[in-house]
C-alpha cells in the first residue's frame, strides 16, 4: 500500500488495457462527438433563430441539447487525448472539477426530461389551461430549479472527496473521474459519503424517472380516448421519440449510479460509461427533432434565413 492520502494527480487508465490498439478508437469516438456537438448545436440555434419554435418544449429542448453539449465537453476531449497518451495524468483538483460537473450536468439533464414530460402531460391532458400552467415564468422556474438543484447539492460531495485519504494508489480504472473507481481509492471510511451518492441519485435520477413514467402515464390514458386516429398517431409519434431517449438514458444512469456499493464491474461501467458520453448525446438531435416534422420545417426556415442573409 502505497501513502498517498493527498495525491498531486490521478492516473486515468482508460483503455490502456488494448495497448497501440487503443489508438484506433480516436476515429469513431471523435465522429461520434462531432456529430453529437454539431446536431446538438444545430437544435440550439434553431430554437433561439425560429420564432415558432419558441415554446415551453423546445425552450426545455434547447436547455437539453446544451447540457448534453457541456457534459460530453466534461469527458470526452480528455478522454480523445489520452488515447495518444502514455501516462494518462489528471491533478488532483482538476478530477475534483470534472466529477462536479460531470455528475451536476448530468443530474440536471434528467430534471429537463422531467420538465419535458410536465410540458407534454399539459399540453395532451390539460390542452385549456396549457397556457396558463405551462407560462414562461414558470418555465423558467423549473428550468432554473433543474439547474441549481444538482450543482447545489454537488458541492459537499465533492468536498467531502477532497478531504478523503486515498492510500489505495493513484490510479482511477476508468477514462474519467468516475464515482466507484474513485470511492474505490480511499482508506477512510466513505459508508456515509456512498450513502449521500445514493439518496443524490434518487432525488435527481429516480425521482425525476418516475416523474417521466407518471406523466407519460397519464398521457397514454388521454391519447387512446381521443376519437381521431390522427391524433392519436400524432401525440403517440412525438411520446414515442422522447420515451426512446428517455429508456437510453435513464436504464444505464440507474444501472450505474442508483444503488448502494461500490464493488461492482469496472469494465461492465465503462461500457455503459460511453453510452452515456457518446451514443445519447449523438442520438438526441436524431430522437427528439430531426424525426419531428415541425423541426424538419424549422431547418428550412433556417436554410431560407441563412440564404437571405449570404444574398443581402
Amino acid at each position: 500500500m502505497v501513502n498517498l492520502s493527498h495525491p498531486s494527480e490521478f492516473l486515468l487508465i482508460g483503455f490502456s488495457s488494448l495497448g497501440e490498439l487503443q489508438a484506433l478508437l480516436y476515429g469513431p469516438f471523435l465522429v461520434l462527438y462531432l456529430l453529437a456537438f454539431a446536431g446538438n448545436t444545430t437544435i440550439i440555434i434553431m430554437v433561439i433563430a425560429v420564432t415558432h419554435l419558441h415554446t415551453p418544449m423546445y425552450f426545455f429542448l434547447g436547455h437539453f441539447s446544451l447540457l448534453e453539449i457541456l457534459v460530453t465537453m466534461t469527458v470526452v476531449p480528455r478522454m480523445l487525448s489520452d488515447l495518444f497518451t502514455p501516462h494518462k495524468a489528471i491533478s488532483f483538483m482538476g478530477c475534483m472539477a470534472q466529477f462536479y460537473f460531470y455528475f451536476s450536468l448530468g443530474s440536471t439533464s434528467f430534471l429537463i426530461l422531467a420538465d419535458m414530460a410536465l410540458d407534454r402531460f399539459v399540453a395532451i391532458c390539460h390542452p385549456l389551461r396549457y397556457g396558463t400552467l405551462m407560462r414562461w415564468t414558470v418555465c423558467i422556474q423549473l428550468a432554473g430549479a433543474a439547474w441549481a438543484a444538482p450543482f447545489l447539492a454537488m458541492v459537499p460531495a465533492v468536498f467531502s472527496r477532497a478531504h478523503l485519504n486515498y492510500c489505495h494508489g493513484n490510479s482511477i480504472d476508468h477514462f474519467f473521474c468516475d464515482n466507484a473507481p474513485l470511492l474505490q481509492l480511499a482508506c477512510s471510511d466513505t459508508s456515509l459519503l456512498e450513502f449521500w451518492d445514493f439518496v443524490m441519485a434518487l432525488a435527481f435520477v429516480f425521482s425525476s424517472f418516475l416523474v417521466t413514467l407518471i406523466s407519460y402515464g397519464y398521457i397514454v390514458t388521454t391519447v387512446l380516448k381521443m376519437p381521431s386516429a390522427r391524433g392519436r398517431h400524432k401525440a403517440f409519434s412525438t411520446c414515442g421519440s422522447h420515451l426512446t431517449l428517455v429508456f437510453i438514458g435513464y436504464s444505464s444512469t440507474i444501472f450505474l449510479y442508483v444503488r448502494l456499493g461500490k464493488a461492482h464491474s469496472v469494465e461492465v461501467n465503462k461500457m455503459v460509461a460511453l453510452v452515456t458520453s457518446f451514443l445519447t448525446p449523438f442520438l438526441n438531435p436524431f430522437i427528439l427533432t430531426f424525426r419531428n416534422e415541425t423541426v424538419k420545417t424549422a431547418l428550412r426556415e433556417l436554410q431560407r434565413l441563412k440564404g437571405l442573409h449570404r444574398a443581402a
